[in-house]
């Protein structure tokens, strides 16, 4: 069974940081690009991060350029992302995702997904 489960979200004030975590079974993870994409209230799901299978290469949304920090553990199987100076605009459900294709920011490009964690910033 293919599995990916975030966690580490919270609620937090601005200027303050995270580390949400997202552990993948075996299946999922090995060869994979892993990414983040978030869904605020009413909006529609938007691309945060992305990392190569072997943590090469790393694309951003802009948004989050300079803030957000993607980073794997392939040993562990588990894909981060660190959320420094967080704005009240960073709250949203985050998820995490899986799949073969490089340099994508499209949702319909990854294959498999988690439950998401939420993540609140109060100003």
């Amino acid at each position: 069974q293919v599995l990916l489960v975030e966690s580490g979200g919270g609620l937090v004030q601005a200027g303050d940081s995270l580390r949400l975590s997202c552990v993948a079974s075996r299946r999922t993870f090995t060869g994979y690009s892993m990414a983040w994409f978030r869904q605020a209230p009413g909006k529609e799901r938007e691309f945060v991060a992305a990392i190569t299978w072997s943590g090469s290469s790393t694309w951003y949304d802009d948004s989050v350029k300079g803030r957000f920090t993607i980073s794997r553990d392939n040993a562990k199987n588990t894909v981060y992302l660190h959320l420094n100076s967080l704005k009240p605009e960073d709250t949203a459900v985050y998820y995490c995702a899986a799949g073969t294709r490089l340099y994508e920011k499209r949702g319909d490009a990854y294959d498999y997904w988690g439950q998401g964690t939420q993540v609140t910033v109060s100003s």
